[in-house]
């Protein structure tokens, strides 16, 4: 779950990248429809009939949903979404702060540019927090929400008991080490630690590993620093839209410690379902793809 993947980036000496994924020009499905371009995002869209947003965390590119797009796709229009700078891609402007907040207004934007407001919308780790950040800007934006092991202030994961004002030193400290990475190949043996953290079988490491390296290293830092310094626990009240949590749990955090701690972290959102995944790493959809796709499945049938 998150809190190891941030001890682990704290541990790895130097590159605190605290999510991880994806390759760039993934290919989720044949023949994607169209290519939204936006300031802070790009958005394949695939498929046909009622449409769903997936977007995925840090440094995660949109191939993150390779394992369920193309059978959305046979009766979704699927909105793909990865951050400009995600992926090996141009960052454009995401080299200036703001990036969560910018994610937000160009998601609003093309939901009321495409008419798709109630959309499910799903979201993994930071895209969790971003779908959650959605729900709360724009109560209309989206019917309901799939957020995949993301917390509504994850400083809860990294330290117990935090506050925003004491992880921001820490956040900074981390963003300063991920940008001064940019342009360098980042080290085998880090990527491998990143991966051993965020995912359980051998395949989705191989994948996370491979992730690591092809985001741009300053996007993925003051992206990371924003993720941290969001607490939207305040917050939680206000969000109307229904909320299902998946939570990974394993032998070593076992299912009922798990569960207990997010209904935690969740008790102020008045509509919320957190449903555990066992033996699971941070990427849900690589570790158990089959209780991924069920969980998905059941959350658009809702």
């Amino acid at each position: 779950m998150i809190r190891r993947i941030l001890f682990a980036l704290a541990a790895t000496a130097s590159i605190p990248a605290i999510v991880g994924p994806q390759p760039a020009h993934a290919q989720t499905a044949s023949a994607p429809a169209a290519t939204i371009q936006t300031g802070r995002i790009s958005v394949q869209v695939i498929g046909k009939g009622s449409p769903v947003i997936l977007i995925p965390g840090l440094s995660s590119p949109r191939a993150v949903w390779d394992g369920v797009a193309p059978e959305l796709a046979r009766g979704h229009s699927v909105y793909l979404v990865q951050v400009n700078g995600f992926g090996g891609e141009d960052p454009r402007g995401n080299l200036q702060p703001g990036i969560l907040d910018g994610i937000v207004a160009d998601l609003h934007a093309l939901i009321g540019e495409r008419k798709l407001a109630g959309v499910p919308v799903v979201g993994h780790s930071m895209g969790g927090l971003v779908a959650l950040m959605l729900a709360r800007a724009h109560p209309g934006d989206a019917g309901k929400l799939l957020i995949v092991d993301a917390l509504p202030f994850v400083g809860s994961a990294f330290f117990p008991g935090s506050t925003v004002a004491s992880v921001t030193p820490q956040a900074g400290a981390m963003r300063a080490q991920m940008a001064g990475m940019y342009g360098k190949p980042v080290p085998a043996g880090v990527a491998a630690s990143i991966a051993a953290t965020n995912a359980l079988k051998p395949l989705s490491r191989e994948k996370v590993a491979a992730w690591v390296g092809a985001a741009d290293m300053r996007v993925a830092g003051q992206a990371m620093y924003e993720d941290l310094t969001t607490d939207l626990r305040p917050d939680l009240a206000k969000i109307a839209t229904p909320i299902t949590v998946l939570a990974p749990w394993t032998a070593e955090r076992g299912e009922a410690q798990v569960l207990a701690f997010y209904k935690s972290e969740y008790a102020g959102a008045p509509g919320v379902t957190i449903e555990g995944v066992g033996d699971s790493g941070h990427f849900i959809m690589l570790d158990q793809p089959e209780a991924f796709g069920a969980a998905l499945a059941a959350f658009l049938a809702k």
